[in-house]
């Protein structure tokens, strides 16, 4: 168990939409900020490297090729320059970072996966999780990941783990993650989420569902939580909608997502942010522990006879290489002791 108190910082921010070196930088000078206000765990938004590909939502797909095409441009792979300089940021000033991506896919010129990084106070990537299953429109745009990054890290401010959006509506997902003994959940997501046209009702409302899944799995696993969605920027606006008044219109009226944090029983805490910028929030952990008397549903609030969960936690890969040559295999120990 880490330190019982720290601060953790939400960044309610705008990536430099479709810029990932320009977002990266951005995403650095907030690290920096936080980190001078006393921040030991810095929360980024889904896919802040290039932006949130609102787009797909908008236009039939055989409308948007083109969209598609710049925003594969300005995905990122794990080992490129814009994540190896938010490393290099949570290193130098000696915090923790988690922070979404479009994650280009190396087996494949138009592969992409909705993914996260939790990054230690020393740059090391401790979660490389990729999202594992796209939510409806996302589907045109992301593939979907696998059990890899189900992980919860045992650091020095305590055990931090996170899913994606629509992920912390899947209960094994959640609960793969208490098991692990989660103290502090980050969920992100994105600005808007847009469903419906703005003449008709009911449209998705953000900022209401991610309250009530939030609270729902900080009550359920005794933890804090660290929502952070992304903020929608006149640049991102434009870019999307490519000055077409239908579009424009969906994307005003659509609500917008907020940043918040949320204690062990569900209860608001520190700062909400539906303006651009840093919101705050001081964490205790030793909270996390009386509540776990009432129902831990990962210790003596279940009953593990009846039920059996299994998480496959292999990375997956298109295909596999055996290497050597054939007439090495011919020749080797193994093929002369083969009995004929």
């Amino acid at each position: 168990m880490g330190n019982m108190k720290f601060w953790a910082a939400a960044a309610h921010i705008a990536p430099v939409y479709l810029d990932p070196g320009a977002s990266a930088e951005k995403a650095c000078s907030v690290i920096a900020e936080a980190a001078r206000n006393g921040a030991s765990l810095v929360v980024f938004s889904e896919s802040f490297l290039p932006g949130f590909p609102v787009w797909a939502a908008l236009y039939p797909p055989i409308q948007s090729h083109e969209h598609f095409k710049r925003f594969l441009k300005a995905s990122v792979y794990i080992d490129g320059p814009e994540i190896e300089r938010v490393r290099k940021a949570a290193s130098d000033n000696g915090v923790f970072v988690s922070i979404g991506f479009s994650e280009r896919n190396p087996a494949s010129v138009g592969g992409l996966w909705n993914s996260n990084v939790l990054i230690s106070d020393t740059g090391q990537i401790l979660i490389h999780h990729r999202k594992l299953v796209a939510t409806f429109f996302e589907k045109l745009v992301w593939d979907p990941g696998d059990g890899a990054g189900l992980v919860v890290a045992n650091t020095r401010i305590g055990r931090i783990g996170g899913l994606i959006c629509g992920e912390n509506t899947n209960p094994l997902a959640r609960y793969s993650l208490m098991t692990q003994g989660e103290q502090v959940h980050i969920s992100s997501y994105p600005p808007i989420w847009p469903t419906r046209v703005p003449t008709e009702s009911d449209n998705y409302d953000n900022r209401a569902a991610n309250r009530i899944r939030a609270s729902a799995h900080c009550f359920e696993a005794k933890c804090f939580g660290i929502i952070v969605a992304g903020h929608l920027d006149e640049v991102a606006r434009k870019a999307i909608a490519l000055d077409d008044p239908a579009i424009e219109a969906i994307i005003d009226a659509s609500p917008r997502a907020t940043s918040f944090f949320l204690g062990p029983t569900g209860a608001a805490t520190g700062d909400e942010m539906t303006d651009e910028g840093i919101g705050y929030a001081q964490i205790d952990l030793d909270d996390c522990v009386e509540p776990k008397r009432f129902h831990d549903v990962v210790a003596g609030y279940n009953r593990f006879d009846i039920f059996d969960v299994t998480v496959n936690r292999m990375r997956r890969n298109p295909i596999r290489f055996l290497e050597g040559r054939a007439e090495d295999a011919l020749t080797s120990p193994e093929a002369v002791a083969m009995p004929e």
